[in-house]
């Protein structure tokens, strides 16, 4: 029985794994956009914050998802392994569109797919899926909102420099900024999978309590860390040049107003999307210039892959969750 959990283990790092590839241009777009630093330099960062990240903010978000959307005294081996494959299969069909779809709510869909297979509706918390409502909601809005406050007071405190030597001050901040994002990213996305993992680990009774062990923390960080290096380039260029040209100003803005309400959110234990949060942030940063820079037609397409992100992998786990069932 062990062999099992260990391959739902593995599956559960390989979805971390595709996480960080799928969700690189959420840590390097605005950097690699405005030229600021090279593709393979921009991942070597974004990949060394992102295995960093999760060590800072605390497990509250692994605890949301490991406990909080689905009652644990209902999870079995076979579940998780159904959750996994709608996550992961949603994942790398909108990696082939070049769609910035949500890992994090496909994972979520994936796990309330398999559930109602499963068990039904008596084992979801819907309580956990109201803070995911919530983070939905709050990081593309908020992450618009800041980003456009912040690119608005730098326009206003700079409005007298000459362009080149603002876009060389925020071109070396656009580093830090890059790597605050990036913390947050691996923060909020790697503690998913801890809490996937811990489940496994509850399941097979190798823990007695909901928690997550150190070794756990280590490999989801480099998990994610890794996918995060090898990039997916397809969405990279969507988020980097196809939303809006930015600016360096711009750029620092929309990383800086992406990451801060990643951070709010990732201790606040609501498994927010990295990918709504810097869509949002880099709209507004980008709308700040004029309303015209934007390309509101792509946006629009963003959107719609982020509402069908959740019931488009619940459904392919709920199919997964009676394949499993009628050849198990």
């Amino acid at each position: 029985m062990y062999e099992l959990a260990i391959g739902a283990i593995l599956a559960a790092l390989f979805f971390d794994f595709i996480n960080g590839f799928h969700d690189a241009a959420n840590s390097i777009a605005t950097v690699v956009g405005t030229r600021i630093l090279k593709p393979i330099q921009a991942v070597a960062l974004a990949a060394s914050a992102n295995f960093v990240g999760p060590f800072l903010f605390g497990v509250a978000v692994a605890t949301t998802v490991g406990k909080g959307i689905i009652n644990p005294d209902f999870v079995t081996i076979h579940l998780i392994i159904g959750a996994l494959a709608g996550a992961i299969v949603w994942n790398i069909v909108t990696w082939l569109w070049g769609f910035p779809s949500s890992s994090s709510h496909a994972l979520i869909g994936g796990l309330i797919g398999a559930t109602i297979a499963h068990v039904g509706t008596q084992a979801i918390i819907f309580g956990g899926l109201e803070k995911v409502g919530i983070g939905i909601v709050v990081s593309p809005v908020v992450g618009f909102i800041v980003a456009a406050l912040v690119a608005t007071l730098i326009i206003t405190v700079f409005a007298k420099k000459r362009p080149a030597r603002v876009n060389s001050v925020f071109g070396k901040l656009q580093l830090v900024s890059s790597t605050y994002f990036s913390l947050t990213h691996g923060a909020n996305d790697g503690q998913k999978t801890m809490g996937i993992i811990a489940l496994v680990l509850l399941s097979e009774g190798i823990i007695t309590d909901f928690e997550v062990p150190f070794y756990v923390i280590v490999m989801a960080a480099a998990a994610i860390g890794l996918g995060t290096f090898f990039g997916g380039w397809r969405i990279v260029k969507t988020m980097a040049v196809k939303i809006t040209q930015l600016k360096p100003y711009q750029g620092f803005s929309a990383e800086t107003g992406g990451a801060t309400i990643l951070a709010v959110l990732a201790w606040a234990g609501i498994p927010a999307s990295t990918t709504h949060g810097i869509s949002g942030a880099i709209m507004g940063a980008g709308a700040v210039r004029r309303l015209s820079a934007v390309r509101w037609g792509i946006g629009k397409r963003i959107v719609w892959a982020w509402i069908i992100t959740i019931p488009a992998s619940a459904a392919v786990s709920y199919l997964s969750m009676w394949l499993i069932k009628f050849f198990v």
